[in-house]
């Protein structure tokens, strides 16, 4: 495809993705398809030879759409919001079409300096104090996740190797491998279970704490576990509450969990589904 098939294909597209969005309200939101739908309807092998642009718009309606759940659709009220909206479709298209790595501030400074702008202007949306920004004295400073399956595990291990850290500075004749054996983090029963594959991956004991009768984490129920678990030889460093829990909708007492996490030098990770 060269520059001239691409303009054509592009335009062609976003009047199919605008013409979608617009009479998003009339599609059913759930699809009547059975599981394994889409293998009937696709080559068993990756075709040798390109299709047209046009061939894919055509494959978009006959195979991809039948077996789409609407997250916009206005019906759609299951799950957390996605936030989608024309601008940020652009900007997608922005992003995909300069095609930087930004790894590093050399690899694409621009790509780099606008993440830390951005991250600014939401801490001060969220009147944060100034050691939560990049431009203040401090370590503050946003990045962004790519999910929040991805953020959740990041902060359990930047909790663990923070952990780690004062405790060696304290007991400097502690090993890594004896303080992390016995490293504890905590969430809710319902919280989404990214946050359990988080203490997974990161080899870290993930307890599911029971909530009350409106499904929330509350302070007393992490205040019973931490105790037990330091009474048991434990070190507990990581608490995850959630906005919005993905089964109930539930949102954890934070004004109750923040001040404990304070207290017991806890990292507390918020899981902001709803935010």
């Amino acid at each position: 495809m060269d520059a001239t098939e691409f303009r054509k294909f592009g335009k062609a597209a976003v009047d199919y993705l605008a013409d979608y969005l617009e009479n998003l309200r009339d599609r059913p939101v759930l699809p009547s398809v059975e599981p394994g739908y889409l293998q009937e309807m696709i080559p068993k092998e990756a075709p040798t030879q390109p299709e047209t642009w046009q061939d894919i718009l055509q494959d978009m309606d006959r195979v991809v759409m039948p077996g789409v759940t609407h997250w916009h659709s206005p019906h759609f009220h299951a799950y957390y919001p996605t936030a989608n909206s024309f601008p940020g479709i652009v900007g997608e298209m922005f992003s995909a079409g300069i095609g930087c790595i930004g790894f590093s501030w050399i690899t694409s400074p621009a790509c780099t300096e606008l993440e830390v702008a951005m991250m600014d202007w939401l801490g001060k949306l969220l009147n944060l104090p100034k050691e939560f920004l990049n431009c203040s004295d401090g370590p503050g400073g946003g990045v962004i996740q790519g999910s929040a399956s991805e953020a959740t595990l990041v902060g359990l291990l930047a909790a663990k190797e923070k952990m780690v850290k004062i405790l060696q500075a304290d007991h400097p004749d502690w090993d890594q491998g004896m303080i992390k054996a016995k490293l504890v983090a905590y969430t809710s029963d319902q919280s989404n279970s990214s946050v359990e594959k988080a203490g997974l991956l990161g080899s870290t004991p993930m307890r599911l704490l029971p909530t009350d009768e409106k499904c929330r984490l509350r302070g007393s129920m992490l205040e019973q576990a931490i105790k037990e678990d330091r009474e048991n030889g434990l070190i507990p460093f990581y608490v995850v509450g959630t906005l919005g829990t993905t089964g109930t909708c539930a949102f954890d007492d934070l004004e109750e969990l923040g001040p404990i996490c304070n207290r017991e030098n806890l990292w507390l990770h918020v899981d902001a589904a709803y935010a």
